[in-house]
């Protein structure tokens, strides 16, 4: 009888470890960005729901796969999620970069309204790629960072901006300045190296990678919200039973909502400590807030171009509300 339940015990065990999966959830920043903590809180929630069914192991810092490859990871199979900066791939097709138009929508208020006009297609067409998409959470607005004080446009002439898609790869040319394209996580050692002059970044990536220690300007241009996804492969997603799946995305709708207010909250300390850890914090000169303007209209411009009747359908509805 004592071997009957013995083998019976073990029977069960090795039915529940069958039964546990796992998801591998690469992202390309720092295990302190609110981000990756908002990620984290979802896996926790994932655990918690499912009753330690579904396992999801974060792996910050590009520490499995470096951020310009967790995209094409997850569209082949190498993870079952991941996290990316959505307009880092609009070099694949333009209405990835809708959110890294400047000066179009420049504060939450209006990154949401472009997020809601834009989501139809940007989900469909991640749908097309094999990728699911669980939430989307925007970064602070871009700000201008420079290690030398920029009095006007002329100021970026020669220097080295840093780029991490092909918008601020545009900015960076039309300002006059050369453009290098640089993950976030190596920013620290190209300021460090000379590698770049000056960028465009938020104030969460200011002080959560301790750029006040390297760069001593900061101009709260907030140029445009920027907008990490995180996605699952479709394949993955498919092969969870119902009540998995139901939890996952009930955790990923809380993730997107406490994402947004979390980044909105600090948006406004993180300005305040960069000033307090001695970066001089000022609003750019009038000579470069009209260059920028300037550059902006052109690439809203180029943008509906290149993005066709689909990406114009979209300024058009974020315009009409």
């Amino acid at each position: 009888m004592k071997k009957v339940v013995l083998l019976a015990v073990g029977v069960a065990c090795g039915w529940a470890a069958h039964a546990q999966t796992r998801w591998d959830l690469p992202t390309g920043y720092s295990a302190n960005s609110f981000h990756t903590q908002n990620i984290q809180q979802f896996a926790q929630e994932v655990d918690k729901l499912t009753a330690g069914k579904l396992k999801i192991t974060l792996h910050p810092g590009g520490s499995l796969f470096k951020a310009n490859e967790i995209k094409r990871a997850v569209q082949t199979g190498q993870a079952q999620a991941g996290e990316f900066i959505l307009s880092g791939a609009a070099n694949e097709n333009p209405l990835f970069g809708v959110d890294s138009i400047p000066f179009l929508a420049t504060n939450y208020a209006d990154a949401r309204r472009l997020y809601d006009a834009a989501r139809p297609a940007q989900e469909k067409l991640l749908a097309s790629q094999g990728m699911k998409v669980l939430f989307t959470v925007p970064w602070p607005g871009q700000s201008l960072y420079s290690n030398k004080a920029i009095n006007s446009p002329s100021d970026f002439s020669g220097t080295r901006m840093r780029a991490y898609n092909p918008a601020t790869t545009r900015i960076a040319q039309l300002l006059g300045a050369q453009p290098v394209t640089i993950q976030l996580s190596e920013l620290g050692q190209a300021i460090a190296t000379g590698t770049v002059h000056n960028f465009l970044t938020s104030s969460a990536s200011g002080v959560e990678n301790k750029l006040f220690e390297q760069i001593k300007y900061f101009y709260p241009v907030n140029a445009w919200l920027p907008r990490n996804v995180t996605v699952v492969s479709q394949r993955a997603f498919d092969a969870l039973d119902k009540p998995t799946q139901d939890a996952v995305l009930k955790a990923a709708a809380a993730a997107q909502e406490r994402g947004w207010a979390t980044s909105e909250r600090l948006d406004s300390e993180f300005v305040k400590e960069l000033g307090a850890k001695g970066m001089t914090v000022a609003p750019a000169p009038d000579a470069v807030k009209k260059a920028l303007d300037a550059i902006g209209e052109s690439m809203t411009a180029d943008w509906i171009k290149s993005a066709g009747a689909e990406g114009q359908a979209i300024i058009d509805a974020y315009r009409k509300k």
